[in-house]
């Protein structure tokens, strides 16, 4: 594919347009979101780890939870992981609680208490990317940095007529360039929000609203007629799909439970045992195997119990869970982080995914040995 010649110092009276006409609508159009009326650099900084990847409309009711919960970086900091993991369960990507959990900690440590304003420092901490430390400084100390997400890739790709691969180093650098060069220094933290509302609202990825943007007159591809065919991007990889056996093992009225590694996926989260079916494996010897690679108990599979799908971001699974008697041995943690017997009752004390969450809801009513 050809590079696009770009100008990538942009003609400043067409820059100068672009900012007029983008922040006028802004302030006009922008939508009443609970992140929006601060620039308190710990509810930035939470605002902005909740948003990644994830919808506004689910981010806003675990927003507004979590700061009763933790109303502070001091409260966030001084509570225990298992507590956090719980206050973002539903909310997907693990690691961003995580890591926002341990950030709280460096700036309660090393900062006391204030969130950094200086860009080396603040990029140092765990979860900060290029993205989230330019949002959090615009928006919070006001600083000279633009954003580059989704949203500003696909308004800058269409606005500049770029019809190259953005999944490349260069392009992606490109565009970065061009959105220093279109920011508007000395409101930078309003800018950042007002290109990004436009391409959540108006330059949308499918169906843009192109005659009521307010940029059009300078916008390449509403000349062109061909909003919908950027940004391009190189064909995504066919997702795997993988089978789990899961085992659901009781003993005294009580379930086994596990807690998967601090590092890899759902990292910290509670889950049944469970593990991918081998080649020649039948699912309740899958779920036997499961069990006792995790947490070292034997487990006699009493009968199926529920079949869960869900996708994840780069996978999919069906998850085929048994019903299972214990059959001895003394529940450790082998290929686990911890392992502990709980009553059923006693399970929404826990994190745990959404794909488990489902056994869960399931699990109401049932007979336990």
């Amino acid at each position: 594919m050809t590079f696009a010649p770009v100008d990538m110092e942009i003609n400043p009276s067409r820059r100068a347009a672009i900012k007029q006409d983008l922040l006028a609508w802004y302030r006009q159009e922008k939508r009443d979101l609970p992140w929006r009326d601060t620039t308190d650099p710990y509810r930035v900084m939470l605002s902005e780890f909740m948003l990644q990847q994830t919808q506004v409309e689910t981010v806003i009711p675990y927003y507004r939870r979590f700061l009763r919960e933790f109303p502070t970086v001091q409260a966030l900091a001084g509570t225990p992981r298992d507590r956090v993991l719980k206050a973002w369960e539903g909310l997907g990507y693990y690691t961003r609680a995580r890591n926002l959990h341990k950030t709280a900690r460096f700036i309660v440590d090393r900062y006391d208490g204030a969130v950094p304003d200086a860009y080396d420092e603040l990029a140092s901490l765990p979860g900060f990317g290029p993205y989230t430390t330019a949002a959090v400084l615009s928006i919070a100390y006001d600083r000279d940095y633009a954003v580059l997400d989704g949203n500003v890739i696909r308004v800058l790709c269409r606005l500049f007529g770029i019809r190259d691969d953005t999944g490349q180093t260069r392009i992606r650098a490109m565009l970065q360039n061009l959105a220093d060069n279109l920011l508007h220094r000395g409101d930078a933290g309003e800018h950042n929000q007002a290109i990004m509302e436009l391409g959540a609202t108006v330059c949308r990825p499918r169906a843009p609203r192109c005659g009521s943007c307010p940029v059009n007159d300078h916008c390449a591809a509403f000349r062109a007629g061909n909003a919908d065919s950027l940004p391009v991007r190189a064909p995504k990889k066919p997702r795997p799909h993988y089978i789990l056996g899961v085992g659901i093992v009781s003993r005294n009225n009580s379930v086994l439970i596990a807690r998967r590694p601090e590092n890899g996926l759902l990292g910290g989260l509670w889950e049944f045992p469970s593990a991918r079916q081998m080649k020649e494996e039948s699912l309740s010897e899958t779920c036997i195997r499961a069990v006792r690679e995790a947490t070292g108990v034997d487990a006699a599979v009493r009968n199926r119990f529920r079949t869960v799908r869900h996708a994840f971001t780069h996978f999919s699974v069906t998850m085929h869970a048994f019903q299972c008697d214990y059959g001895g041995g003394e529940a450790r943690a082998v290929n686990c982080s911890d392992v502990r017997w709980v009553a059923p009752d006693s399970l929404e004390d826990y994190a745990f995914s959404r794909a488990n969450r489902k056994l869960i809801e399931y699990m109401d009513g049932i007979e336990l040995l």
